[in-house]
């Protein structure tokens, strides 16, 4: 299935993607949650499926907004230099452990929603990446149980103040400006996903590729995180790992490569789809 949460008549909600419709799920609330977290920690994927076969309840997908997949969650575990194609264009040695930082829920958007530059620095970046939303609750987890924890995948851009992340060794101002954070269109159910280590990462900045690697080309898999990152925290259901992105970052170009207002920045991965932003400047947004 492809879940996603959004916005239409001025009510949130979230629901079941069927080609160019959106099932909503608002009146099985009830029984399943109000919210794509809640249905997730309540166990109710299998329950939503089955209804949406036979549900009437549908919206054109041009007439809702989107809204991140998760817009709540718990954590926001965020890997940094996880491809060799970074790491080699960085300069750095290859990592010995998952280089982690964090974002808050507050500063993600969804699909097709404005992506902010801000008054603060010109330096905006972009970062395509795998989004992994966790399904179960779990502690100490080994990684050859790690997929068992996944309840799907998402894509992400970690836009980035460049300067704003190099002001100290830690990462967190540069990650965290508001509305930087693009998340979504939905959630796609492992099942249909199958291997992540063989989807493929492309982003496209105003048509043109900037990025393009195999998932296969991290340095820490999807099951190495997940064991790393619950034996220092317990994951939730709809905690999210966003596990990193390849080479190609503007930063690294010469010139540098920075997002602009008006650009279009799109994160295409196999199997799971296309978020896609325009980048607006903070001074022409009324409700950041």
């Amino acid at each position: 299935m492809k879940l996603a949460s959004f916005t239409h008549a001025g009510k949130e909600s979230f629901g079941v993607v069927d080609g160019a419709d959106m099932i909503d799920l608002a009146p099985l609330a009830a029984s399943v949650g109000q919210t794509l977290k809640a249905a997730l920690a309540g166990n109710k994927l299998a329950q939503i499926e089955a209804w949406s076969k036979t549900a009437k309840s549908r919206i054109p997908l041009a007439n809702i907004q989107y809204l991140p997949p998760i817009t709540n969650p718990d954590k926001i575990l965020c890997i940094g230099v996880n491809y060799l194609s970074h790491v080699k264009e960085t300069g750095r040695e290859i990592p010995k452990f998952p280089m982690i930082f964090t974002r808050f829920a507050n500063s993600q958007m969804g699909h097709e929603q404005p992506l902010m530059r801000p008054l603060a620095s010109i330096k905006l970046d972009f970062e395509g990446e795998l989004a992994v939303v966790i399904g179960r609750k779990g502690r100490h987890v080994k990684a050859a149980d790690a997929f068992d924890y996944v309840a799907g995948y998402s894509c992400y851009n970690d836009g980035t103040l460049r300067d704003w992340q190099r002001h100290t060794i830690q990462f967190t101002p540069g990650k965290n400006f508001p509305a930087t954070g693009g998340f979504g269109p939905w959630l796609v159910t492992s099942d249909e996903v199958g291997d992540p280590s063989q989807l493929h990462l492309t982003t496209r900045l105003n048509g043109a590729v900037v990025q393009d690697a195999g998932i296969d080309d991290l340095i820490f898999t999807i099951p190495a995180l997940i064991e790393y990152c619950s034996t220092f925290t317990e994951l939730e259901p709809g905690d999210v790992i966003i596990t990193g992105t390849t080479g190609g970052v503007g930063a690294f170009r010469e010139p540098p490569l920075w997002m602009k207002h008006g650009d279009v920045i799109e994160v295409d991965i196999s199997r799971v789809g296309i978020l896609r932003n325009t980048v607006t400047d903070e001074d022409k947004l009324t409700d950041i």
